[in-house]
């Protein structure tokens, strides 16, 4: 049986796979272009990447090891040397560290991916395999698209990793709704209940703007209907649908939010 830890692990390797050949395929100017994440040029975005691996390999080692995950006293020189190299360096260490992480997480057997424990600092709780690969392939998958759409405008974010990240952010990542939502963003005393509709794959799903932003059962029938690609969906929620990267298939039926509205709402981190 495939669970979700397999899904989304499968899903770090296409898309370390995809973004290494794209990277191996660029020059000194092309990793200084701006990037799609603010103020961010391409290598500065794959030097998070690298950096953010070698964090995250150490915190799987330690839970293997029944240790605490590192912490800033770790983190802190670990992102000082990554900031110090030049963006040549930064790209090509980033294809290491990150072939290392995936690999780490490709290696763990069917018991370690259903019941290790992963300590992490900014959790009240020990996170599952599930949990924690699927926070990095959020920030893989949005960042190789912050790459991508440095060259073309009309990039997406790869079609399996928009599919298991769907089932992710309602599932072990729903925490993360309420954190990167903004929910003083429109009126918080009308609370509305979308219905969200997404293609290539397939799924349904309510999202609850109101005093706090999250996850519900889906509307039906509902007075506003959003309509898009998953793919989109998961740029959505990560403040990357600018009006010039939003594909003509998104749509906003009903009256009370707008497609605007609910850019404000997630503006990204």
């Amino acid at each position: 049986m495939t669970t979700l830890a397999d899904r989304t692990i499968t899903a770090l390797r296409t898309n370390h796979d995809e973004l290494t050949a794209f990277v191996r395929g660029l020059d000194a100017a092309d990793l200084t272009r701006p990037s799609g994440c603010s103020e961010w040029t391409v290598a500065q975005v794959l030097s998070h990447l690298g950096s953010g691996a070698e964090i995250g390999l150490a915190t799987l080692r330690a839970a293997q090891a029944g240790q605490d995950a590192p912490g800033q006293d770790f983190n802190h020189p670990v992102w000082d040397r990554w900031n110090a190299k030049e963006p040549k360096q930064q790209a090509e260490d980033f294809l290491t560290a990150d072939a290392e992480i995936v690999s780490a997480y490709e290696s763990l057997d069917a018991d370690a991916r259903e019941q290790l424990q992963i300590k992490l600092g900014f959790l009240p709780m020990p996170g599952s395999v599930a949990l924690v690969a699927g926070m990095r392939l959020n920030e893989a998958a949005l960042h190789a698209w912050d790459v991508r759409v440095a060259f073309d405008p009309a990039a997406t974010v790869a079609r399996d990793a928009a599919g298991v990240l769907t089932d992710l952010y309602a599932g072990p990542l729903d925490f993360m709704i309420g954190f990167i939502g903004r929910s003083d963003a429109l009126d918080p005393r009308v609370a509305t209940t979308l219905r969200v509709e997404t293609t290539d794959p397939e799924h349904v799903l309510g999202l609850t703007l109101g005093e706090t932003v999250g996850f519900s059962d889906a509307p039906d029938p509902a007075d506003v209907t959003l309509s898009l690609p998953t793919e989109a969906w998961s740029r959505l929620l990560g403040g990357r649908l600018a009006p010039e990267h939003t594909p003509p298939s998104v749509t906003v039926t009903g009256d009370g939010v707008t497609l605007d509205d609910l850019r404000r709402v997630f503006p990204g981190i």
